[in-house]
């Protein structure tokens, strides 16, 4: 019998779930890529491995926000947005602790779930996983730029057909008609390519790895060896980096855990689950976000104020300190801590008082309550010393997990982390929602495809260096110069070489209007080789000098 379709709310945003099972425990099954939870049930696969675990759990499962038979989204949604869906099902479910149950892209969320509130968590199982879905030279596993741009085209050429290359994704079935006929019906009923570019693109920005450390609830991590879609190595990188985990390989080369040797995935779920320590106790201590800021030159001003304190209370967050031009407040998410700290700067910029902030991660009590660390005060110290009035600079971690929100990272600085002494980059946050004009496409241009939201993306990455021109352009997409150049300029009516210049040019006007800098600085920023020659672009562009623009504030 399929389980009740239920409705729960996450926002404004309504979430299908289901509840069925008789185990004395709960498991939340948090799903990769797509999912819809309707059509789980027409693939007897998928039916026999969940009715088997339903009988030492009881199972929750649910269609993610943009999904399935959950409200759809115009907007990326955030993981911490999908936490917030996770936490919603448990409470409409009257379930207080379960066990998080993460697939592929389903682990990130539910790491971080686990990190952030490790007192709802009894455990955390992950199949198929990985830590970032963007290859780097510490992470050589992920998919270049060149590979993730293949999906895009497939979802925006593709989506549902039988060209979407599904055997990939399970081999052994890939002569099986009913299951890839299911499997592609499944996708296409999960998501519009519109939201599986949106999810997909979300995906590729999602970095876990600084959070892996904070951890601490027993952990499965299972993979298999050739998997094709997530490497072996990212399974054994990603358990190397959580306190005690167990890390389990399985023969095969399927990524769905319910193709393939699913019985030996089932037992090793079943023994781990039946071998789980009694959760009696609480954890101590989880994962928090901690902002701080201190006042410049302003004798006649206190952070003692209750404006401050409003602003750090309408955000969810908790005072830790406040000294006469300093304080510190923790917050559960990053996302609060950034909208906390540009409603404060935003606040004293308008009283011409000069404000600066730090936001950071850290493992900290639930209460908020421990002392500084060393480690507290070399961060704090290390990054006031590098930050410029005005200004609020995030670590790594945090520009990490907030893709899809309404903020602007741009990259700063860099420090080095405490004792291991690697580098850590900074990034200077302002909040796009006040600072960009919206049009129905960015910049106004009259076509606006994933091939273009890419071309940006890597420029937008560029920005400081002003070498960066079209060959390097031409290097980083993949595609022949004679490409690039006919795809830009049907699309904005520019060459590259335009492009670029273009959104240098508004990422300056940009930055001018906020007066976050000087004009030299902008320009230089933005990678003009000269104040002179950025003025005459500008003047060419706009009409207008950018000491005109900056004299506007």
């Amino acid at each position: 019998m399929i389980p009740k379709i239920q409705y729960t709310k996450s926002g404004n945003l309504s979430i299908a779930y289901q509840v069925f099972g008789s185990g004395p425990i709960d498991l939340v099954y948090i799903p990769g890529w797509i999912s819809n939870i309707d059509w789980m049930w027409a693939c007897p696969e998928l039916v026999d491995f969940f009715q088997e675990l339903g009988k030492s759990v009881r199972i929750i499962l649910f269609d993610k926000r943009g999904t399935g038979l959950s409200d759809r989204i115009v907007e990326l949604s955030t993981l911490e947005e999908r936490m917030e869906d996770i936490k919603a099902v448990m409470d409409a479910t009257n379930s207080k602790k379960a066990i998080l149950f993460g697939h592929s892209e389903g682990g990130s969320v539910s790491a971080l779930f686990s990190a952030t509130y490790p007192n709802r968590v009894i455990a955390l199982i992950t199949f198929g996983i990985f830590a970032k879905r963007r290859y780097s030279e510490d992470y050589p596993w992920a998919p270049t730029d060149e590979e993730r741009q293949k999906v895009y085209d497939m979802i925006e050429n593709d989506w549902g057909s039988g060209e979407m290359n599904l055997e990939s994704l399970v081999p052994s079935k890939a002569n099986d008609r009913q299951f890839m006929s299911w499997l592609a019906s499944y996708f296409r009923s999960g998501a519009s390519p519109r939201a599986a570019m949106k999810l997909t693109k979300m995906n590729t920005q999602v970095n876990i790895i600084d959070i892996l450390e904070y951890i601490k609830v027993p952990t499965l991590l299972m993979q298999r060896t050739n998997d094709i879609d997530v490497k072996i190595e990212e399974g054994k990188f990603i358990a190397e980096r959580i306190n005690d985990a167990k890390f389990v390989e399985f023969d095969g080369n399927d990524h769905l855990f319910w193709a393939g040797n699913t019985r030996e995935v089932l037992d090793e779920m079943k023994t781990f689950i039946r071998q789980l320590p009694p959760c009696d106790g609480c954890y101590k201590k989880r994962l928090s976000t901690i902002l701080f800021g201190q006042i410049i030159n302003a004798s006649n001003f206190s952070v003692k104020s209750q404006e401050l304190d409003d602003f750090i209370i309408q955000n969810g967050g908790t005072i830790i300190s406040k000294e006469k031009k300093f304080f510190m407040a923790a917050f559960e998410v990053p996302s609060k801590a950034i909208a906390s700290g540009i409603n404060i700067l935003n606040d004293l910029k308008a009283k011409g008082i000069p404000f600066s902030a730090g936001i950071y991660m850290k493992e900290s009590a639930a209460n908020h309550d421990d002392p500084l660390t060393k480690r507290d005060n070399y961060m704090i110290a290390s990054i006031l010393s590098l930050i410029k009035p005005n200004k609020i600079l995030v670590t790594q971690a945090i520009k990490h997990l907030l893709s899809g929100v309404a903020f602007n990272f741009s990259k700063d600085t860099s420090i080095l982390t405490y004792k291991t002494h690697q580098l850590c980059k900074l990034y200077h946050v302002t909040d796009t929602s006040n600072t960009e004009v919206k049009t129905s496409f960015p910049y106004g241009f009259s076509k606006y495809d994933s091939f273009l939201e890419d071309v940006i993306k890597i420029i937008d990455e560029h920005l400081d260096n002003n070498a960066f021109g079209v060959e390097m352009l031409t290097r980083e997409t993949g595609v022949s110069e004679r490409k690039l150049q006919r795809r830009i300029k049907d699309a904005t009516g520019k060459s590259p070489s335009q492009l670029i210049t273009f959104i240098r040019l508004n990422k300056a006007k940009t930055a001018l209007l906020a007066n976050s800098d000087t004009v030299a600085e902008i320009a230089f920023k933005y990678g003009f080789s000269s104040p002179s020659y950025f003025s005459k672009c500008f003047k060419k562009e706009f009409g207008v000098r950018p000491t005109e623009v900056a004299a506007m504030n």
